[in-house]
């Protein structure tokens, strides 16, 4: 099997990431089966990607922003995604921040395990290359939220990267799994819960719905299911505004309990 080759400098970065980054414990490992999944997971900004990279197991590939791995376009998503929800008096700043970080972030995510994802006809290369890593063996981590708030755990899923289990399906007879992730960098815990398998029977719209449905629930319940703790939102909003897991109407009856 073919093996991604990485320079010296993005070795390095991971390393150094690895060394200072809280070593994050996995639970749920019986969920992930031999066969490759879709592993669909909470963003939690940057911690995605990282525990993505260094504690999935299996070495999977993640679904990461095109432009990040294209040095003209990095500046512009860098601060639209990550910065433009800061107050309005430090923009400049985090303007000049993109733009210094563009060579960097071309490194990591060209050498990383990533498929770029596109909102264009180059889309078709984004399905194509996870399908080929999937039936490479590979399970493939997907980030789907976005900017639609849906429960104070996770925001929306976008539904078309269900599609994949499709083109799966279609190359090799097999109906996908997907497996909901929940990270929590407050607790160094990564979980895996219960798979939903896709179904080739069932009309594409309705199985988006479903599959999407019964993710966010899963990572939800997930959540809940922990000790107290603070929740990396999708959002990079002041972190005095985090959530907490618990829910409001059950935090009195946590706390007498």
């Amino acid at each position: 099997m073919y093996e991604k080759k990485t320079t010296a400098l993005f070795r390095f970065i991971k390393w150094w990431v690895k060394v200072f980054y809280p070593r994050t414990q996995a639970e749920g490992l019986e969920n992930l089966s031999e066969e490759p999944v879709i592993i669909v997971g909470n963003h939690c900004q940057m911690n995605g990607p990282i525990v993505g990279e260094l504690y999935v197991p299996g070495e999977p590939y993640i679904w990461c922003a095109g432009e990040m791995m294209h040095l003209k376009d990095v500046p512009e998503y860098a601060f639209r995604d990550f910065w433009s929800q800061k107050p309005k008096w430090m923009h400049p700043f985090y303007k000049l921040l993109s733009y210094i970080i563009a060579p960097l972030s071309v490194c990591v995510f060209n050498n990383a395990r990533t498929i770029g994802v596109y909102h264009d006809a180059r889309i078709l290369s984004t399905f194509k290359n996870t399908v080929k890593k999937l039936q490479d063996g590979k399970s493939v981590v997907i980030f789907p939220e976005h900017d639609v708030e849906h429960n104070h755990i996770i925001y929306d899923f976008q539904d078309k990267f269900i599609d994949i289990a499709k083109l799966y399906y279609k190359k090799t007879g097999k109906e996908l799994n997907f497996v909901p992730m929940y990270i929590a960098p407050k607790l160094k815990k990564l979980c895996f819960g219960t798979p939903v398998r896709f179904c080739a029977a069932e009309p594409m719209d309705a199985q988006r719905s479903r599959i999407c449905q019964r993710l966010m629930v899963e990572i939800t319940a997930i959540a809940e299911s922990l000790p107290a703790h603070t929740v990396v939102p999708y959002r990079n909003i002041p972190k005095k505004d985090y959530p907490i897991n618990i829910r409001k109407e059950n935090a009195y009856e946590k706390a007498r309990s």
